[in-house]
């Protein structure tokens, strides 16, 4: 799944339309049943963001398009002239480039999704404070690791980047956050964030838990586990020895 900084990074690359009038087009039937094409085509776009795991874009007139790219959707930039292979969700036409979506999943005329989203972990520098704030106010007993993929806490963590910072910050996913301190809490945001942006940035890195299950923890050399987490059955990778914690019985 496209996480945060994915969607900084199409934000970023989508630049080159702003401030321009864009001919919009919707070749996916799926996409073109929403009727925006004829709302936006036309207009100019005025700015484009990442909030989280979403993509705005602003137009003029007031019109916000939400994107959210779920687990296949992608952002392309091409040259105005050339060839899209496949059907796009949606198509962005600008004087030299071209923005295209495709799976789109989700793309809708904004609804204020920015006010439902807690505060965005690749902000310079995040809220922590408030971050914090609405992980005291869960369920006590809510696992640490399913609380940090809430993004009505904090806005743009996705499961590589959970699984990467607790590893990072020694937290076992499966602790109630009852158990897990601020400094472990300050900790972990600040790992999401730092290797977040350095991903961003194009720093080179890999996993060193992530899609890694049997293999050697890179730290102590303890075996990597991995078992479903949460209502979504999102998989939890961690180090039973770095991270240590009441773990699922059956991991």
């Amino acid at each position: 799944m496209p996480e945060g900084d994915a969607l900084h990074r199409a934000a970023r690359r989508l630049q080159v339309l702003v401030g321009q009038q864009l001919e919009v087009e919707t070749p996916h039937p799926r996409a073109a049943v929403k009727q925006l094409a004829p709302r936006l085509d036309g207009l100019r776009l005025e700015h484009v963001e990442a909030i989280g795991k979403n993509l705005l874009l602003r137009f003029e007139g007031g019109l916000v398009l939400r994107s959210h790219l779920r687990m296949k959707g992608r952002w392309l930039v091409l040259r105005r002239d050339d060839p899209i292979f496949g059907r796009p969700w949606l198509v962005l036409r600008g004087d030299e480039y071209v923005g295209a979506m495709f799976n789109g999943a989700v793309l809708e005329l904004d609804r204020g999704i920015a006010q439902r989203l807690g505060p965005d972990i690749l902000a310079e520098p995040p809220d922590y404070d408030t971050i914090l704030k609405r992980l005291h106010a869960e369920n006590p007993q809510r696992q640490v690791g399913d609380a940090l993929l809430d993004q009505r806490l904090v806005a743009g963590i996705g499961n590589l980047w959970k699984a990467e910072s607790l590893w990072h910050a020694r937290v076992s996913p499966w602790r109630p956050l009852a158990e897990v301190t601020d400094a472990e809490l300050r900790a972990t945001l600040g790992a999401a964030h730092r290797l977040m942006r350095g991903r961003l940035d194009g720093v080179p890195g890999s996993a060193q838990v992530y899609r890694r299950k049997g293999r050697p923890c890179p730290r102590c050399g303890a075996t990597i586990k991995s078992w479903p987490q949460g209502d979504d059955a999102r998989m939890a990778y961690w180090c039973p020895e770095c991270q240590k914690g009441e773990e699922p019985k059956t991991a």
